[in-house]
């Protein structure tokens, strides 16, 4: 049965379905970034405050920047914005529902930008919140200030009023309100990066000094930038997935997402024009995220990096695959425990050696079926914030190196696009050609990656340890292996 508004009387007795009808959720949020992700955590988080009668006025509209949103947009559109979540797991009761939080979607490139702004600068937006990756933020991690160089934000700068940039719009739209005396959105980020509340905030703040001053210290004085940790393994649908729906839950959906049933999110409580009452649906609300983030950063995204590569190249395609080498888990066990949970504040309500626990079962999720390929993307964005924080206070504690090194020695070899096998494979990254021409020849190649401060700050490079660490199990793979080389690391 096609996924429509109309039908859901229709379907099948165990897909649970909105307890609310959407003509009468109004708009209150604007998402920037509809991936899977958001419609995972986020619009599932506001579905199921809808579905207990309360929060009616918090639907969301999405808004796209990429062409390649276009598809997703006309696909939701033509089952009235609804879409299944599926959770994935080894246990027979995991949930399959409708989702109906999601209300609408602008695209820039096909409702045009002024259309965009105004709706952000419509008074019932009182939240934007954003899902745009973490290169999505424009921060040089050489420098740790806004990239004003990229060609977007240049288009911006010189079109304010026609912006294509996330933080265009933002600062538009901002404009706008001010302009009309409209009180200002709150602009919470949901993605999976350091203080992110923070870094939107510089970087908002940054594009606003480039074409307004005025209008920066009005955002300065009047926006509340929310830090946040956000959880939950969104794996891209597939289609098999969307066949399953149809041969086993009658479900015809154009645009399901699927995900593991953990979820989490742990947010401080900083808005200016009102929020939804999450807290009555398992959100955490605190007035510091700091210790939540770092612990699920260090541990689950840089155990995700610690594993991917490696795996990868030993000619896994899954996480779970992954998972079920004894070797692997092993040492992403050590890497938790030795490296990383030395570096960790006490954080409140959380056991660590629990969380641990539940980090392995759900990397070890045959159901979810997580692609490596998606935990692997975009690594040059991603090491800064995951991985390197941990490098550089192993390097200032003269802590053992080699288990970390081995993660950006796996990282130089996978960019050569071969594994072990002999198999080839694309390099999912916007700056794949660059980061390729670092490890073409060996000669050097430590110097010229190491070296990259935009990816491994000014610290990594200049450490002889670390440098020979690296050395040291970049020649342990391409001579013993990934087995041979984890069997030396964890057996010596």
């Amino acid at each position: 049965m096609k996924l429509k508004r109309q039908n859901l009387p229709q379907l099948p007795a165990h897909i649970a379905r909105p307890a609310y009808a959407p003509d009468q959720v109004k708009t209150g949020i604007a998402h920037i970034g509809v991936g899977g992700f958001h419609r995972a955590h986020q619009a599932a988080y506001t579905d199921a405050l809808m579905n207990t009668g309360e929060g009616l006025e918090w639907g969301i509209c999405g808004i796209g920047t990429r062409a390649d949103e276009l598809s997703m947009r006309d696909a939701l559109a033509s089952q009235d914005y609804l879409y299944t979540l599926v959770e994935l797991d080894d246990r027979p009761d995991t949930e399959v529902r409708v989702i109906g939080s999601i209300r609408e979607m602008l695209l820039v490139g096909e409702d045009g930008s002024e259309s965009v702004v105004a709706r952000l600068a419509d008074p019932a937006i009182r939240i934007v919140s954003l899902t745009i990756t973490e290169g999505g933020y424009c921060m040089d991690d050489g420098t740790g200030e806004f990239n004003a160089a990229l060609p977007h934000i240049q288009h911006d700068v010189e079109n304010p009023r026609a912006p294509i940039s996330v933080f265009g719009l933002l600062c538009a739209a901002l404009a706008k309100r001010r302009g009309q005396g409209v009180p200002a959105f709150t602009v919470m980020s949901c993605d999976n990066l350091p203080h992110n509340g923070d870094v939107t905030r510089k970087a908002t703040l940054a594009f606003a000094n480039l074409v307004d001053s005025e209008l920066a210290n009005w955002i300065a004085q009047n926006v509340s930038f929310p830090n946040a940790m956000v959880d939950r393994i969104t794996p891209m649908t597939s289609a098999a997935h969307r066949k399953d729906l149809r041969q086993n839950h009658e479900i015809d959906d154009a645009w399901p997402v699927v995900c593991e049933p953990f979820v989490q999110w742990v947010l401080e409580d900083k808005f200016n024009a009102g929020r939804p009452a999450w807290e009555k649906v398992g959100v955490q609300f605190t007035d510091d995220v700091a210790p939540y983030e770092e612990m699920k950063i260090k541990l689950l995204n840089g155990s995700h990096l610690a594993l991917t590569y490696l795996g990868f190249l030993r000619g896994y395609r899954f996480v779970h695959e992954t998972m079920a080498d004894p070797l692997f888990v092993e040492y992403i066990r050590q890497y938790m425990d030795e490296d990383v949970t030395p570096q960790l504040a006490p954080v409140t309500g959380i056991d660590l050696t629990q969380y641990k626990r539940t980090l392995i079962e759900r990397f070890s999720n045959c159901a979810i079926a997580d692609q490596l390929e998606r935990v692997c993307s975009d690594g040059s964005s991603k090491f800064p914030k995951f991985t390197v924080p941990t490098i550089n206070r192993l390097i200032a504690d003269n802590a053992e190196l080699d288990r970390a090194a081995l993660v950006v020695a796996a990282w130089a070899l996978y960019l050569r696009g071969v594994d072990e096998n002999g198999d080839r494979y694309r390099i999912p990254d916007p700056r794949a050609e660059f980061c390729q021409s670092l490890v073409e020849d060996d000669d050097g190649l430590a110097d010229r990656l190491l070296g990259r401060e935009e990816i491994f700050g000014n610290h990594i490079g200049r450490s002889p340890a670390f440098r020979e660490a690296f050395d040291r199990n970049l020649l342990r793979l391409t001579t013993l292996g990934v087995s041979g080389t984890l069997d030396l690391l964890l057996t010596r």
